[in-house]
């Protein structure tokens, strides 16, 4: 190379790495102040504050980008009501919520899935589905005409089935039975006749306690003793068929998303699968205890569904998804990705966790 076109090149080059290296400066020092509303009231564990709640993902933001991203947090009635957060993240109202997915059911039945499936998969599996089975691509998909961009927060793994005031010994008890319950699992009770209820968190117990409803089904034992629920019923029934895992869902504007520089948005995510892992196991921590007590200082009644009932329950759930499936295409397909990785997951289950846990349990009857 001639010295002057060498000299040309260099000079050329500096030139670009001059103008180049502000514009990466500027992106690396700008900073943001963002809203995140949340579809559960002030101080609730798990959903609001705690170890891996919403939160505590806000101050994980903040210190992992050195206060380049501040999330203000506002919890259900503090900017709006509990259950907006969808439309004022969808509007740009808001840049974030915190939620549950199959609180949008009205806005696509296929939502629902990305919270839980009755007789689904488990904390382990559906993360599995979520992060390597393409569940996150499908979520992205679906929520992409919203201008949302979704992504789990917390899980609280497998959840009771519920509070009842009477026994449940058979199908019957079901006709004409008032319950608070969300999600698909809502929509199977209503096809054994129950009267299906929702209610935010805060109105179950007065609700229960009074006999507005006659059964109420919320999270597992820890949250269920803070909302009193074991002063209004004593038959707790722990099956947990309806939500063997419950996936917290963040969903952030996408406008907002793609203004955050590259680093940043690495942040939020590695912050909400941080919360995803901790929000479990707090759960995982706090439930063995909470449960104890409240057979053993409060009289609950802690016991399974009985098993005709488990079986009904299974053949209805089978009908109403492949009913919602066959009626839509954008559920078929989310439908078939979900029960296609849980076929083969369900393999490796059971001859792993599964026998596992008969063993330990055969070990401990010995």
């Amino acid at each position: 190379m001639k010295r002057r076109t060498f000299v040309k090149a260099g000079l050329a080059g500096g030139a670009a790495a001059a103008f180049a290296a502000p514009s990466v400066a500027t992106a690396q020092s700008k900073t943001f102040q963002w809203k995140m509303t949340n579809a559960y009231g002030p101080g609730s564990p798990f959903y609001v504050t705690g170890p891996g709640s919403p939160m505590d993902f806000c101050a994980m933001v903040k210190s992992m980008s050195g206060g380049r991203l501040q999330i203000q947090h506002f919890a259900a009635g503090e900017l709006i009501p509990a259950l907006e957060g969808f439309d004022a993240v969808s509007k740009g109202t808001v840049e974030m919520n915190a939620a549950n997915a199959y609180f949008w059911a009205g806005k696509s039945f296929a939502a629902q899935y990305f919270t839980t499936v009755p007789f689904g998969l488990n904390f382990q599996g559906m993360n599995a589905w979520l992060y390597h089975g393409g569940g996150m691509q499908l979520w992205e998909e679906l929520y992409k005409p919203f201008d949302l961009v979704p992504m789990p927060m917390g899980n609280t793994g497998v959840q009771m089935t519920g509070w009842y005031r009477k026994p449940i010994t058979g199908l019957d008890d079901y006709k004409g039975l008032k319950m608070r319950i969300p999600g698909l699992a809502g929509k199977v009770y209503a096809q054994l006749g129950v009267d299906v209820k929702l209610l935010p968190g805060g109105e179950i117990f007065p609700a229960l306690e009074r006999g507005v409803i006659d059964a109420a089904e919320f999270v597992g034992p820890y949250q269920d003793r803070r909302l009193g629920l074991q002063k209004a019923a004593k038959y707790y029934y722990t099956t947990g068929w309806h939500e063997p895992s419950n996936v917290t869902e963040l969903i952030v504007n996408a406008k907002a998303w793609a203004s955050l520089p590259d680093d940043l948005q690495a942040i939020v995510r590695a912050a909400a699968a941080a919360c995803n892992v901790l929000s479990h196991t707090w759960c995982e921590a706090t439930n063995a205890e909470a449960l104890d007590d409240l057979v053993k200082n409060h009289g609950v009644i802690a016991q399974p569904l009985p098993p005709q009932v488990v079986a009904k329950l299974k053949d209805v759930t089978e009908q109403v998804l492949s009913d919602a499936a066959g009626k839509d295409a954008a559920v078929k397909k989310v439908h078939d990705s979900f029960m296609k990785f849980k076929a083969n997951h369900d393999k490796w289950a059971g001859i792993s966790e599964a026998v596992y846990q008969s063993q330990i349990r055969g070990a401990m009857s010995l």
